[in-house]
């Protein structure tokens, strides 16, 4: 080629027959559109748009804890720095990253208009705003730099990108993927997190898995928009090839109504969920289309009443109309019922290769490893040249009498350097540190701490050597940070998985709220749930969370029910809950003793199911432990926190309650008058936050918990003054932000870095100024995506944590709801 275009230059002509230059010049379009452009690339999931995008935002620093940024001031940069084709295909691809009707798991976070599943455009993105998610910036942007993945020149050689992020999760299964390349095509649909994850392990500890074997961990995909997958037949087949059509079903359920008053009550089918990818407008229309045509025949009315909370489309039927024959005409000419074609073809060291889903898994498992390994060669390369450089110091520091005398009767510092190398028998480096060695670090303390760093940098050394040579301690690690993840963002099933043989269940009048989102399995010990528990004390396992349909609208005051729900979490009916009593005790109760069902049934009391004892103590809180095939690794790293009503504290490790007996046990010694108020586990990258009523905070680090034995009453977390109470305490991790509410209706969003990291028997920071002396903080709350404040006048608030002014210490907040001139506000639930 080079020698071509010098011919060129000088005039020449260069004959070349037309069939070869076509040929090799399609060629060379179509390679690039392939690897360029159009396939995922199986390592980390991503086209390199949607690679360029999220580094460039990286770059940019637009981490979740801070503030949104112009679109418009994202895709300029990615444009002149990575990706010189068209603004508006880039910010195409970075809508698709935030919509959550297209992303399974959004990787990037939006302000504004980014369309709907109407197909209503996005707003331009001069209006929209955006910032990267945390499962992106954990997963896909926390180890990325040169020592992890390879960077390659960007087009004009004038900056290096990541040829590959960095990825801890294989996101081309979990967000899927579709394009259009030149003669291949690829269409991978989305999966569940925690179904991945164990999936992930299954396959570590047993590579030579079936696809049978694998399909009992990883059953199927998982869309963003729900829907029923009507054969599990379908999935088999396209898991084992790559290739197949997976058939989806929307989510319908029968009700009667009655349109209007004085009418006779009538059916509806309501359409809940849609099929992945189906356009609700259109829907709509096609169906007013079929029946104006006279092809679909029984629909009396048909309006969309979705709304913010969720979608709502219903279907009258004329009164001698059936509803079963009307679904099935929709199922049949409408795109209620659709063929998803998986076509999973990614790109495997730059060649697109059709890949089974464990080819996938095993793929993105060797990538992994590789990253793990660099980030540990890495790491050990910088702890070793530290531990020289700190034994130098200390090697120096051993005789601080001749270090003096040298410094004094040298010249200059490079014959000050020089001497100290050849007295001490130093590197050049440890030489040039221990010459820059500030006066403070000669006194006793700072050597003592030099000390306890270079142990600490041998123990690192070692256990990244071991990392290094074992490959079975890296398969742990890998393990243990899958489980992890898993734990941070893991969510339950939302697309159903009908079994062979089945039928749907729209054909029976039924509740959407209990529509089971996740799989029927044959054993119901095994079947996840929804566990809920009310302000009564009853408790029930329903088949899946409330939609937001049911909760109360956001910003509305609606009257307090009697009973309400204060604590819920997804499990599965062979696990176990643990129950703490005020008076410092845990009970374990085994969740198949509960009721299975409608959330029409109120469940049982739940002393009633726990042994004579925990009849005397109110019950306080609930801990719902790991399931047992993590739990031997996540419950010694849990940390039990027991704080009470006087201020005590103390910490149990989790894993000394994993073998209890029904009789209970007791965790804490109490003073007389004093009852166990908050049981908060805590992870050791956690911060523990307590509140007082006077609005201070203490803000302790795991190691600053003692850990005493169960008849100990524990320390003083900090001191009270007269008629102040302690309100509760979280656990955050670093960068969160926590929400301080007071009975008079004030909130703000605090960020925790902050409030400063302070001991035990400390006074605590005033982070809530309060702004007359009958207000008082009533709670502290993490991150959340909605909240319910419950008043003493028996009314309740539904509201958005995020919509909350972020203030600093000073602040006094702002007024987060209309309160009455008499009420206040009580507690607050999360929803």
């Amino acid at each position: 080629m080079a020698k071509q275009l010098d011919l060129l230059s000088q005039g020449q002509v260069i004959s070349t027959p037309l069939h070869l230059e076509m040929q090799q010049s399609y060629l060379e379009y179509a390679m690039s559109v392939i690897v360029g452009r159009a396939l995922p690339d199986v390592r980390d999931g991503l086209k390199p748009v949607h690679r360029r995008i999220l580094y460039a935002m990286h770059e940019l620093g637009l981490t979740p804890d801070r503030p949104y940024r112009k679109c418009a001031r994202v895709v300029g940069d990615v444009l002149g720095k990575y990706h010189p084709h068209g603004d508006q295909a880039v910010y195409d691809a970075l809508v698709r990253l935030v919509q959550t009707f297209s992303s399974r798991y959004p990787l990037l976070a939006g302000h504004g208009n980014f369309g709907s599943v109407d197909d209503d455009p996005p707003a331009a993105m001069r209006y929209t705003e955006t910032r990267l998610a945390p499962i992106a910036h954990q997963t896909l942007l926390g180890d990325v730099g040169e020592s992890t993945v390879d960077f390659v020149p960007n087009f004009d050689n004038s900056q290096q990108e990541p040829l590959v992020l960095p990825a801890q999760l294989p996101i081309l299964l979990l967000n899927g993927s579709s394009g259009i390349a030149v003669g291949m095509a690829t269409n991978i649909p989305p999966h569940n997190l925690g179904e991945v994850v164990d999936g992930l392990i299954a396959l570590i500890d047993r590579p030579d898995l079936t696809l049978g074997e694998l399909l009992l961990h990883l059953p199927g995909p998982d869309f963003p928009t729900g829907g029923i997958i009507t054969n599990a037949e379908d999935i088999h087949q396209a898991y084992a090839t790559g290739r197949g059509g997976i058939t989806l079903r929307g989510v319908v359920h029968i009700e009667d109504i009655q349109p209007g008053r004085g009418r006779h009550w009538r059916q509806a089918l309501i359409v809940t969920e849609l099929p992945y990818q189906v356009n609700k407008a259109a829907w709509i229309e096609k169906i007013a289309a079929l029946v104006n045509q006279g092809r679909i025949d029984g629909v009396a009315d048909l309006r969309d009443e979705s709304d913010r909370d969720g979608m709502r489309v219903v279907i009258e039927l004329k009164r001698d109309a059936q509803p079963q024959p009307l679904l099935e005409q929709l199922y049949r000419l409408t795109a209620l019922q659709t063929n998803f074609g998986v076509n999973v073809l990614a790109l495997v060291d730059n060649q697109p290769q059709q890949l089974s889903i464990k080819q996938v898994l095993e793929e993105f498992l060797t990538f992994r490893e590789e990253t793990l390994s660099r980030r540990y060669r890495h790491e050990l390369t910088q702890a070793q040249e530290r531990a020289h450089v700190v034994e130098g110091l200390l090697q120096g520091l051993g005789n601080v009498d001749r270090l003096i005398e040298i410094l004094r009767q040298s010249a200059d510092g490079a014959t000050a350097k020089h001497t100290l190398i050849q007295e001490f028998n130093l590197s050049d480096r440890q030489g040039a540190a221990l010459l820059a060695l500030p006066l403070r670090q000669l006194t006793h303390l700072e050597q003592e701490r030099l000390n306890q760093e270079y142990q600490e940098l041998r123990e690192r050394i070692q256990a990244l050597e071991t990392l290094l040579s074992s490959r079975k301690e890296r398969l742990k690690a890998l393990k243990k940070e899958l489980r992890e993840l898993k734990r941070r963002h893991g969510d339950p099933r939302r697309t159903r998985i009908l079994g062979v043989g089945e039928e749907t269940e729209a054909e029976m009048p039924m509740d959407n709220e209990d529509a089971d989102l996740g799989i029927e399995l044959s054993s119901p010990e095994a079947r996840s749930v929804w566990l809920e528990i009310n302000n009564k004390g009853y408790g029930r396992c329903v088949s899946g969370p409330a939609t937001a349909r049911s909760l109360a609208p956001l910003g509305e005051w609606q009257p307090l029910a009697s009973e309400y729900v204060v604590w819920q979490q997804g499990a599965s009916q062979s696990d176990r809950l643990w129950v703490f009593s005020d008076g410092g005790k845990v009970y374990p109760l085994p969740l198949d003793r509960l009721p299975y069902g409608s959330r029409r049934d109120r469940g049982l009391p739940l002393p009633t199911l726990l042994s004579d004892s925990a009849q005397a103590d109110p019950l306080i809180d609930y801990y719902l432990p790991p399931p047992e095939s993590i739990a031997p690794k996540s419950l010694d790293e849990v940390l039990m926190v027991l704080l009470t009503h006087q201020g005590r504290i103390k910490g149990i490790p989790a894993a000394e309650l994993e073998d209890i007996s029904g009789r209970g046990l007791q965790l804490t010694k109490l003073k007389p008058g004093d009852r166990l108020g908050w049981v908060i586990p805590l992870l050791p990258e956690q911060h523990l936050v307590i509140a007082t009523s006077r609005g201070r905070l203490l803000h302790l680090l795991p190691e600053k918990i003692p850990q005493t034995g169960r008849l100990n009453q524990g320390q003083v977390a900090l001191r009270l003054g007269r008629a102040e109470t302690i309100v509760g305490a979280i656990a955050l991790e670093s960068m969160d932000n926590l929400l301080l509410i007071t009975a008079l209706g004030y909130g703000k969003n605090l960020p925790l870095p902050l409030v400063p990291l302070m001991d035990l028997g400390h006074v605590g920071l005033m982070a809530m100024p309060l702004r007359t002396k009958k207000d008082a903080l009533v709670a502290l709350i993490p991150p959340l995506d909605s909240l319910t404040l419950v008043t003493n006048q028996e009314r309740s608030y539904r509201l958005q944590p995020s919509k909350i002014v972020i203030q600093n210490k000073d602040g006094s907040g702002e007024a987060i709801a209309p309160l009455d001139p008499q009420e206040r506000v009580l507690q607050i639930q999360p929803q």
